[in-house]
């Protein structure tokens, strides 16, 4: 396991990297590493040490493999987003559309890469997941919605309307303007309002509906079918 570094710079993106191969840890930590931006903080060989090394090293991001030996990315990353002040996962998956990354994305991920990613978007999509900024484009968004077969789809827009109905009329348009993937600023100028108030806007839907990032808003809208229902 690869000890804390010193932190070099408040302004960096501190990461952890999770994953049982070595070879996939060494690419990204020379990748991340040779980034001014960004510090690779960390790294764990399995999902069971993450929630220690999060203690420890205080990561912005994690850098998550979904198929490890004692504890899965996946069930790492539902226990990591209970947390108060989770850091934001990154799945890293070899398939484009599978079900454990949908699962990962309704547990509070904010986005997925395949691990053989360009370097350069594996670095852009870190910046953004730790800005806050949506990583998901609608187009991928649709084509796992739409490859993921799941049971009870009528009960699960049952539920998603139901939620949704918890939200007032402008905070329902906010919503569906994120499902359809646009950002912040997108959403001001389509809706008329600042980006400040559109912010703000997103902060009272996560709250009401006891989400922690616009995806599961996204996921959302898209069980309830409001997505489809406004093409």
């Amino acid at each position: 396991m690869h000890e804390p570094i010193d932190q070099r710079s408040k302004r960096c993106v501190r990461v952890l990297l999770v994953d049982d191969d070595p070879l996939v840890r060494g690419g990204l930590r020379i990748m991340l590493g040779g980034t001014p931006d960004i510090e690779v903080v960390g790294e764990a060989t399995d999902g069971a040490e993450v929630s220690g090394l999060v203690d420890r090293c205080a990561p912005d991001v994690v850098l998550m493999d979904i198929q490890m030996p004692v504890m899965d990315g996946l069930a790492a990353t539902e226990e990591l987003r209970r947390r108060e002040r989770a850091p934001e996962v990154i799945v890293l998956t070899t398939f484009h559309v599978d079900k454990h990354v949908l699962r990962a994305l309704r547990a509070g991920a904010a986005g997925f890469l395949l691990k053989d990613t360009p370097p350069a978007e594996i670095v852009s999509t870190v910046r953004k997941v730790a800005a806050g900024e949506p990583v998901l484009s609608p187009a991928v968004t649709q084509q796992l919605i739409a490859h993921v077969a799941e049971a009870r789809v009528e009960e699960r827009r049952d539920r998603a309307r139901s939620q949704l109905n918890h939200l007032n009329e402008r905070e329902h348009e906010v919503a569906i303007a994120v499902g359809a993937g646009k950002a912040n600023a997108e959403i001001a100028t389509a809706l008329y309002l600042s980006l400040p108030t559109v912010k703000a806007h997103i902060s009272r839907i996560l709250n009401k509906l006891g989400l922690n990032n616009r995806v599961q808003i996204a996921l959302l809208v898209h069980d309830a079918g409001l997505f489809d229902e406004r093409d």
